[in-house]
């Protein structure tokens, strides 16, 4: 079963954004089936590998549109996917130092109630300015 199901009440109403989310889920899902399979600690820290390396990537994309609209809310956006993948890295850290299985849990639930009260808070504000501005 799923540590977290996509539900309509989290898009953006900007396509690329709204997959790249589901995808950043995806990954927590896949990481959470890995601890509940008993996966290694190599094939869960991949996934933590896996997961901050597509979040980086995201936020730059996401990052990129912002700017190409003018949002206001920018700064704050950055400082805050800044702060997300600092931690994110301090836990891909510890997984490559052998302790993937014991920061997993801190990374599920870091990954959840962080990406779903950014997106609802933070991400949601953007959606109108996009949409005015053609992206979509």
């Amino acid at each position: 079963m799923a540590l977290f199901n996509w539900d309509d009440e989290f898009s953006v109403n900007v396509m690329t954004m709204d997959n790249h989310h589901k995808k950043i889920f995806d990954i927590i899902n896949q990481m959470h089936e890995a601890m509940k399979s008993g996966a290694g600690e190599e094939a869960v820290a991949k996934i933590i590998n896996e997961l901050l390396t597509y979040t980086d990537y995201h936020f730059k994309e996401e990052e990129k549109l912002m700017e190409q609209c003018n949002y206001a809310g920018i700064a704050s956006q950055k400082s805050s996917h800044a702060a997300f993948i600092d931690k994110l890295t301090e836990f891909k850290d510890a997984a490559d130092q052998g302790r993937a299985i014991f920061v997993v849990s801190k990374v599920s639930k870091l990954g959840v109630d962080w990406l779903k009260d950014h997106i609802l808070t933070m991400d949601k504000q953007y959606s109108d300015i996009m949409s005015t501005a053609g992206i979509n």
